[in-house]
């Protein structure tokens, strides 16, 4: 296996694990598609449509902040999310080498 090709796949287990964990749940997808639209969307414009509760989408949002798929910043009262994008980017790379390894 080339050098490179090894590192991408071994580097940053950990966090690489907590990206794909965080995004095991069709909640926590369905958000993060929602703010790959709207940065920078309060819990409440995020929680409008999910039939659940503001908290239960809180929470949702705070795996989501752990895993480093999303960051929070107060803007008055209220919290407002936005997508980190290195993570989600280090997946993406990560499955195309999974993938292309594969099929050849």
């Amino acid at each position: 296996m080339a050098h490179k090709v090894k590192k991408k796949l071994t580097s940053k287990p950990k966090a690489r694990a907590r990206v794909f964990a965080a995004l095991g749940d069709r909640t926590r997808v369905a958000l993060v598609a929602q703010l790959a639209v709207k940065s920078g969307a309060s819990i409440a414009e995020l929680g409008a449509g999910i039939e659940m509760t503001r908290q239960a989408v809180t929470k949702h949002l705070e795996v989501l902040e752990r895993a480093g798929v999303v960051r929070s910043r107060l803007a008055g009262r209220e919290r407002l999310f936005e997508l980190e994008r290195e993570p989600l980017e280090g997946a993406r790379e990560f499955l195309e080498v999974v993938v292309e390894k594969r099929i050849k």
